[in-house]
């Protein structure tokens, strides 16, 4: 049981996740019902005996060979370009948080708030406590308000790197004088974890990603205690 419960995604935290795991369960199922077809297909052509010497071409059956595979197409290509659309759309975000790679940690800057920044390290082995994440803990958490619009504003200061947190359906790269965005929204609260996703350096592997989801009461405490 549990090596098929790290088989598949984590659980979503945001409505794109959601989305994003449906398409994912839609072209699962149209796979295995084209492997179920074309399994029993070849089967009973392995098994019976019937031949036939003189045919050459049958109109017919080719046109249904083409049809049905680009009706199958249609199925896969609508979902999908809907699903582009809707990871691109930016709607009105309520905050706004710039990141910047780093080799190898992250930054971060709230710009809707005075003088909100921070550098965020991952937390070595050593000076893990023993509840932490080892090699996925942070030094300062990105604190974030669950069922709020979020925009990520993402660039690098020397490499290419990628913010990504899988739970959250989000990856977007962060290029050396080029700035992305990405806007996505929290639907509870929770740690989220992430890891750079583009081989950006010997520490590649140790700059991970500590999104923390809270309600807005405690995100305003917090804004408050650190301008403070």
């Amino acid at each position: 049981m549990a090596t098929w419960t790290y088989m598949g995604f984590q659980d979503s935290a945001s409505p794109l996740m959601e989305q994003l795991i449906f398409f994912h369960d839609h072209i699962m199922l149209i796979l295995i019902l084209i492997i179920t077809f074309v399994g029993y297909m070849l089967s009973t052509l392995f098994m019976n005996l019937y031949i036939n010497r003189y045919m050459l071409e049958n109109q017919t059956i080719e046109l249904i060979w083409t049809a049905i595979p680009a009706i199958i197409l249609i199925f896969i290509a609508l979902p999908s370009l809907r699903l582009l659309y809707l990871l691109d759309e930016i709607n009105y975000p309520s905050i706004t948080i710039k990141t910047i790679g780093h080799q190898w940690y992250w930054s971060y800057e709230y710009s809707d708030f005075l003088q909100l920044e921070f550098d965020s390290y991952m937390i070595p082995s050593n000076d893990l406590s023993p509840l932490g994440f080892r090699l996925l803990d942070v030094d300062n958490r990105t604190i974030i308000p669950m069922n709020t619009q979020i925009r990520i504003l993402i660039t690098a200061a020397d490499v290419i790197h990628s913010w990504t947190v899988p739970s959250l359906g989000i990856k977007a790269d962060a290029l050396p004088g080029r700035l992305n965005q990405t806007s996505f929204l929290i639907n509870r609260p929770g740690l989220f974890l992430g890891q750079c996703s583009e081989i950006c350096g010997a520490n590649h592997s140790f700059m991970p990603i500590m999104i923390e989801s809270v309600s807005i009461n405690s995100f305003l405490n917090w804004i408050s205690s650190s301008i403070d």
